[in-house]
């Protein structure tokens, strides 16, 4: 047993049944976060050229957030500040780090033997760890990259009582892999490889991978609501569910979806493909592009319309996201789709379009339907807000005995704003930092800093969404601010470098 197994049992963490029956109405929470989608990739966002009825819906139906933010510009350290409830000048995982060990064949092609990204820290307490240690039955199903196969922290290890989808990101670039990852408590040891045997007679690129039948796309949200329809009543759930569209390689079944949209543009977005990267040609990226974002929509729509047929509607908090802004790679053109010209920059930039994300929270009966609202949140806020949710109080003293020198939780719950009850307590700032491109950034109420190699940029936010105007000369005393602030938060990191404010 370990330092955190034996903190959990010595605060009596471990006996989530007596948790549940003082609560035995507590509503389940559904977390679905997708991948490389835009701020303006949604129809209420803005969206003109790509159809997301279901998405739309969701927020005529709830509330639509218009300042919420990702935790990172990038996949790994993103998804490390939902889990972790920590800001990326606090947790672990701040970067993409990969890790790839040994070799093994399947069919025509060869994978790692292992593979994954880098751990989460074993001695901080993740989301689905207080979730499961408080009588909640848990469900992970898309990417996971918060650790690789075998190490420290893999969903079986991490309160996850079942998993489905891809434990490397890497892996996840591809939607007709050699396998994906699986794990159901009580009958697996730990996760394991599930071939996807219509996919490993044929290569992974060029014309041969087109006979790949297996998508990994759709398997994974099939596992998930074959997941979420077989809970059992009054026993309240937490799912995850970390969809890979629209992410990366632009490839799926040519099906209505897709053919929706043949001919659709005016114009074609043609690219030569990547094999280094796993990233196949095509000569339609628009085509490709905007039905998987309606195959996504049409995910999230059979979500809600099962909640609703099974009668869970009312006692289910649905989240709808993105772990960051929209991506330039495997041919995607988000300057074609508006995304950039609404705000500045895309994935891996600290700029408002790479970590400004679409934000939809659904509640029938308790979210005020149609609302929007413009609250400033990140990721990792949704720790505390789900622990509110769910009635868990408390969590950061009892998760780490009241001694908080060496760990941090930097979330403020938004429940308030979603229920419409109590004063919500707002951020002084909020804050990002990432080694591959050495940005950092820090949002406090209506200036923003951007710090790139060290150098300060500030904007006004209000008048000056895209970050046109730098304001760092004529408002030092703000400038200096911010920068203390920085200075304060940010700790250091062996593997993930960042130059601070100058």
């Amino acid at each position: 047993m370990d330092n955190k197994q034996l903190l959990l049992l010595g605060c009596g963490l471990m006996t989530a049944a007596g948790v549940q029956a003082q609560q035995p109405n507590r509503p389940n929470i559904i977390y679905i976060m997708c991948d490389d989608l835009g701020y303006a990739d949604v129809g209420c966002y803005g969206q003109e050229y790509i159809s997301t009825p279901n998405l739309d819906r969701m927020a005529a139906e709830g509330m639509r957030f218009t300042q919420a933010y990702a935790g990172s510009p990038v996949s790994a350290p993103s998804r490390a500040c939902f889990m972790t409830g920590q800001h990326t000048g606090h947790t672990k995982v701040r970067g993409n780090k990969e890790y790839r060990f040994g070799s093994v064949t399947y069919g025509k092609t060869q994978d790692p033997e292992r593979t994954g990204q880098e751990p989460y820290d074993t001695e901080h307490v993740i989301l689905p760890e207080i979730m499961k240690d408080n009588g909640y039955t848990t469900g992970m199903f898309g990417k996971w990259a918060g650790g690789y196969e075998g190490s420290v922290s893999t969903p079986h290890t991490r309160g996850i009582d079942e998993y489905y989808g891809y434990m490397c990101q890497f892996q996840a670039h591809l939607y007709y892999p050699n396998f994906l990852n699986a794990y159901t408590r009580g009958v697996d040891e730990e996760v394991r490889r599930e071939l996807l045997q219509n996919n490993i007679a044929f290569a992974l690129y060029g014309d041969e991978y087109k006979n790949r039948k297996d998508y990994s796309a759709d398997l994974i949200h099939q596992r998930a609501m074959e997941w979420i329809d077989s809970q059992e009543p009054g026993k309240p759930f937490f799912g995850i569910l970390t969809y890979t569209l629209p992410h990366a390689e632009l490839a799926q079944p040519e099906d209505s979806i897709f053919m929706a949209y043949q001919g659709a543009f005016c114009t074609e977005k043609t690219y030569g493909g990547d094999q280094g990267s796993r990233y196949n040609p095509t000569n339609i990226g628009h085509q490709q592009f905007a039905a998987m974002v309606t195959r996504l929509d049409k995910y999230v729509g059979e979500v809600l319309d099962l909640l609703s047929q099974k009668g869970l509607a009312e006692n289910t908090l649905v989240i709808f996201t993105s772990d960051n802004g929209p991506h330039t790679e495997g041919g995607a053109d988000p300057d074609y789709f508006n995304t950039e010209k609404l705000l500045r920059g895309t994935k891996r930039s600290t700029t408002e379009g790479g970590i400004r994300v679409p934000f939809i929270a659904w509640w029938p009966g308790q979210i005020e339907a149609g609302s929007v609202n413009d609250h400033q949140l990140a990721f990792y806020d949704l720790m505390p807000t789900f622990c509110d949710v769910a009635g868990i109080e408390n969590y950061v003293e009892r998760y780490t005995n009241g001694e908080l020198e060496n760990d941090y939780f930097d979330g403020l719950s938004f429940a308030p704003t979603l229920l419409g009850e109590g004063e919500q307590e707002k951020h002084e700032f909020l804050y990002w930092e990432f080694h591959e491109t050495n940005m950092m950034a820090l949002r406090m109420g209506d200036w923003k800093m951007v710090v790139q190699n060290g150098n300060c940029q500030l904007y006004d936010l209000v008048n000056d969404t895209h970050e046109d105007n730098d304001l760092a000369a004529q408002y030092p005393e703000v400038v200096a601010r911010m920068k203390e602030i920085i200075l304060r938060e940010h700790t250091h990191s062996d593997l993930f470098g960042i130059t601070l404010p100058q």
